[in-house]
Parts: structure tokens; C-alpha cells; sequence
């Protein structure tokens, strides 16, 4: 439209110019309509260029008719006639706080985001049959409905501990299937928080104490049992070894031994007291100057 403006304003100023010169009436008034004209042209053309923001894709509206073709960011070509609205392909965020049912029909807070970006090829359908406020129109709805759906499937207690990330995984596969034909790309869907009643809240968290001490304990007996093992195995390694030496000593060994060190002490350079035993294999004992 404004192209048209300043094309009939443009012409307008050029009859006056051409009437100026018709008449002489001066060359004042004449090169002021040729500044004006100039002004005019300059304003006329650079209504048809446009300039798509980073991270957005302009929409071409002529007259209602939406081309299915998206403008890219940066410097543009348009037609005169046409109106350009932008829509942001970045990433965009929808914080929802909802009261959400347990699979034992209790009822929980939650507080979750969606992560969420346009699909670029898709806009112009999502324009033409939603409008740019496709995000309420269309995906918080669905958000709600399917976060409802799929912690009504969990118990309380299993959301407070292990299953919420398991539960995030399921809100972003199912939004996904619900949206993503549209043209709605869904990146992540992060559990912020989760409240429970607080009787069940403290419930619970006396049974994870609970648990977790009597993990201590079992622990603590399977280390006792180790030990108990351990020495057992130790003490039967000494009883077997004082068996093999026991079982292995004679008296035979024991005379044999006995004039080994007689021998040995007889051969000492010392002086020596010799006692000689009464039994029939006694042997003599060699004392040397360690008594005196």
C-alpha cells in the first residue's frame, strides 16, 4: 500500500512539474518539485524491500492469499502490494504450573516447560489455517492434555524419586506425535518441580530412609560375613600347616637333629662343659662360656 501512495503522489508532483515549466514560472519551484519527485521515488522503491529479522521467516500476505513459499532473513524483494509478517523459528519456551492426577487419583502440582521451535517450510500452512498465535492456539492445549494423560499412568511415590526424567520422555514423545505434523518442532519437555501432599511427601521420605538404612545394614553383614570368611579360611591354613609339620617330625629326625648341633658345638674353637644324658639316646650337651 504504500507503494501506492507515494506512486500517486509521485505522479501528482510530476503534473504540477511539468505545469511549473508550462507556465515559467520560475526556476525555484521547479527544482523543488524535482527534490520532492526524488524523494517520492526513492520512498516508492524501497517499499518493496523489506528486511526478514534473524531467526524469523517473513509470511507473504497479498490480499488474504498466503504464498506458500517462506521469505528467509535478511534483505527481501517483495511485492508492492503484499504484507510481510514474521514469525520466529528460535527456540521458544512454555511454562506451565497445573494441578496433574496420580494413577491412585491423587492430585500432584507440576511445574513443567516446553522447549518448542517453528518448522521454517511449514509456516505458511500454520499462518494460513492457525494464525501466528499458533502457540496457544495449538500447542499449550495439547501440552496440558498430554501431561495430564501420562502422570495419571505413575504413582505418586514413583515421580517423586526415579521416574521423572522417564516421565519427561514420555510428554515429549507423545506432544511430538500430536504437533510435529503441524509444523511445531518439540525439543525437550523439562520437569521443573513436582508437589506432593505433604503427609505424602513425608510418607514418603521416611520409607526412602527406611530403605536406605536397611541397605547400611545388609552392607554392613555381607562385609561381617567376608571377615568371618576370611578368618575361617586363615585358621584352617594354620591347622593344615601344623599338620604337615607335626606329621612330619620323628624321633628320628629329632636324634638326627640333635647331633647336628652337637657336632656344630663341639667344633667350636670355646672352651665347653660336656653333659652327657642317661637315657639311651641322650645326647650330650655342650655348654660353652655363657654359663660362667
Amino acid at each position: 500500500m504504500r507503494f501506492l501512495f507515494f506512486s500517486v503522489l509521485l505522479v501528482i508532483a510530476f503534473a504540477l512539474w511539468r505545469a511549473v515549466r508550462r507556465q515559467n514560472l520560475g526556476g525555484g519551484v521547479s527544482a523543488g518539485l524535482l527534490g520532492i519527485m526524488g524523494l517520492l521515488a526513492v520512498l516508492a522503491v524501497t517499499s518493496i524491500i523489506t528486511t526478514v529479522s534473524a531467526g524469523h521467516v517473513g509470511i507473504v500476505d497479498v490480499f488474504g492469499n498466503v504464498r506458500p513459499m517462506t521469505l528467509k532473513s535478511g534483505l527481501q524483494f517483495v511485492n508492492p502490494m503484499a504484507k510481510v509478517v514474521e514469525m520466529s523459528v528460535q527456540t521458544q519456551e512454555i511454562k506451565e504450573t497445573m494441578d496433574v492426577p496420580s494413577k491412585e487419583g491423587m492430585t500432584m502440582t507440576i511445574e513443567v516447560s516446553v522447549l518448542y521451535h517453528l518448522d521454517p517450510e511449514k509456516a505458511s500452512d500454520i499462518y494460513r489455517s492457525v494464525g501466528s498465535d499458533y502457540a496457544g492456539v495449538l500447542l499449550e492445549p495439547q501440552f496440558r492434555s498430554v501431561t495430564r494423560g501420562v502422570t495419571a499412568t505413575y504413582e505418586a511415590k514413583a515421580l517423586y524419586t526415579s521416574e521423572r526424567e522417564h516421565l519427561s520422555q514420555l510428554i515429549t514423545n507423545d506432544l511430538k506425535q500430536l504437533v510435529e505434523p503441524r509444523g511445531i518442532f518439540i525439543e525437550t519437555t523439562p520437569l521443573r518441580s513436582l508437589k506432593l501432599p505433604n503427609k505424602l511427601r513425608d510418607a514418603i521420605e521416611e520409607k526412602l530412609s527406611a530403605d536406605q538404612e536397611s541397605q547400611r545394614m545388609q552392607f554392613v553383614l555381607t562385609k561381617e560375613t567376608q571377615e568371618a570368611e576370611r578368618k575361617r579360611i586363615e585358621a584352617k591354613g594354620i591347622a593344615d600347616f601344623q599338620q604337615i609339620v607335626t606329621t612330619g617330625i620323628s624321633d628320628k629326625l629329632l636324634e638326627w637333629k640333635g647331633i647336628e648341633a652337637t657336632q656344630d658345638l663341639a667344633k667350636s674353637p670355646n672352651s665347653k662343659i660336656v653333659i652327657i644324658g642317661n637315657a639311651k639316646n641322650g645326647l650330650p650337651l655342650i655348654m660353652g662360656d655363657a654359663i660362667k
